[in-house]
């Protein structure tokens, strides 16, 4: 199956690359960035096959396209497929973020990291000098590592249902910061101010096992993913006591505008579109 799209000859066209890709809220997010900017672009979900993405950017590039966003599975596909990699994109070893030089190389970053930052800023969670928790060691982990890294937290650990994995991880980031490996049975007795979810288990309704008593006082919890309602990490959260117990969304969108910086030059007003997506999404409290 070849994917199925036409970029519009007068606009600056841009996209979202994934499979699947129907349910992304990337164009209303591009579409409000640009409406709230005065920036005239056409921002549309390309449905690509599970082997056809080199195919997808190569027609993309030649028809003039401007810029992508990678979603899931191609965003290590994305990373090798680029010339030019930032440094957080290199250790990531992922690419989400897509533009093209004049002399069409192309260029690739990963804005993950920097969304999740900028979202618990806007909640008022620091990272410096914190006891982090991470849980999990796949491609989201990857993607936000190097800034939880620059936050300077006071402890960075890493637990994962697969040890050798975590270990893996750590040691791909280790001169950049001292990071600890914890098997999931081996948090007993911590305590942590800020956990981040990173597994993919909140998508199938699952929750990693933690113990009890982990948080610390005023904890934050963060679930990397999101749905219509509360994810089963973030209602654990809640019945735990952590002060504040947030899901992805706001990641979502942070990340959106990091990439349209990157673009138009433009900081888009984050605000006004979260609150518009949490309309959208039902009930969320």
């Amino acid at each position: 199956m070849t994917a199925q799209f036409s970029l519009d000859p007068v606009r600056d066209n841009y996209a979202v690359m994934g499979n699947p890709v129907a349910h992304s809220k990337s164009p209303l997010i591009h579409h409000s960035f640009a409406a709230q900017t005065g920036q005239d672009i056409l921002y549309q979900a390309i449905l690509v096959a599970e082997h056809g993405f080199t195919e997808a950017l190569h027609r993309f590039q030649q028809q003039g396209g401007k810029g992508l966003n990678i979603t899931l599975p191609f965003k290590g596909a994305a990373w090798r497929a680029m010339d030019v990699k930032t440094p957080r994109a290199q250790q990531a070893r992922a690419v989400n973020t897509i533009w093209f030089s004049a002399a069409g190389k192309r260029h690739g970053d990963t804005t993950d990291g920097p969304g999740l930052v900028a979202d618990l800023a806007n909640n008022d969670v620091t990272i410096r000098d914190k006891r982090v928790l991470v849980l999990g060691a796949g491609g989201a982990v990857r993607s936000i590592l190097s800034s939880l890294c620059a936050g300077q937290p006071e402890r960075l650990v890493i637990s994962n249902r697969t040890i050798e994995r975590a270990q893996q991880l750590a040691a791909r980031f280790c001169e950049f910061t001292s990071l600890e490996i914890r098997s999931l049975d081996g948090l007993q007795g911590e305590v942590f101010d800020l956990v981040i979810n990173g597994t993919s288990a909140s998508l199938s309704g699952n929750l990693p096992p933690l113990p009890d008593a982990i948080l610390g006082a005023h904890a934050c919890c963060y679930d990397l993913a999101y749905g219509d309602t509360d994810t089963v990490f973030v209602s654990w959260a809640k019945q735990q006591g952590a002060e504040l117990a947030l899901d992805g969304l706001g990641m979502l969108v942070e990340q959106a505008a990091e990439s349209f910086f990157i673009w138009r030059g433009v900081r888009p007003d984050t605000k006004p579109v979260l609150e518009m997506l949490k309309k959208t999404l039902g009930n969320r409290k």
